[in-house]
């Protein structure tokens, strides 16, 4: 099974992704971790990823796309990922159906974490401090909060289309999601 779960940067993707992985045996593909990782190895990648970052923009899909292939076209990996934080957009949404069915795979369930700005400002602040991230900052938690409003309608008009897409409040505690999210999980594996 492969599913994609998004919410806005600070939403719990990442805490919630982590749960799904050991509770379903699945593997995280967190877009952000591939790219902090190209920034940490220090390649010219990683720093033309730095720059983009640190202005609070969101690095190209063309990016995105070639990173994610590496895992999509391993076959350790074959319907066993759990997209975190892709995709984005309509084009990566559009580009992620392509590439899986390229190596003969499909999403299950796409999980839509609900939070509002107030939340991920709070969240935001707290996961500073604990993680010591760069790119976590209000100024920029907001502007990439706007940016990832903007373009993440089309994606849920898309999922919605196809039957995928489930809302799940991102608002509640990190079990009452977790649960929320087993259910739904289970409920399609049959």
């Amino acid at each position: 099974m492969n599913i994609v779960i998004f919410g806005p940067p600070g939403a719990g993707k990442g805490t919630q992704s982590n749960l799904i992985v050991q509770k379903f045996k699945l593997y995280q593909l967190s877009t952000g971790e591939l790219l902090r990782n190209e920034i940490k190895n220090k390649t010219s990648l990683g720093n033309q990823i730095s720059s983009i970052m640190r202005n609070g923009n969101l690095v190209s899909d063309k990016i995105v796309g070639d990173l994610i292939e590496k895992y999509v076209s391993n076959k350790l990996y074959k319907s066993r990922l759990i997209f975190d934080g892709y995709p984005r957009n309509l084009i990566q949404a559009k580009n992620l159906q392509d590439l899986l069915k390229k190596y003969d795979q499909k999403i299950n369930i796409v999980l839509k974490l609900s939070v509002n700005l107030e939340i991920i400002k709070k969240r935001i602040s707290e996961r500073r401090t604990l993680e010591n991230r760069a790119d976590d900052n209000e100024e920029i938690a907001i502007k990439r909060f706007q940016t990832y409003e903007n373009n993440v309608k089309p994606v849920i008009d898309f999922y919605k289309q196809s039957n995928l897409l489930k809302v799940v409040n991102g608002e509640a505690s990190i079990t009452e999601i977790s649960d929320e999210i087993s259910g739904l999980i289970e409920s399609i594996k049959g």
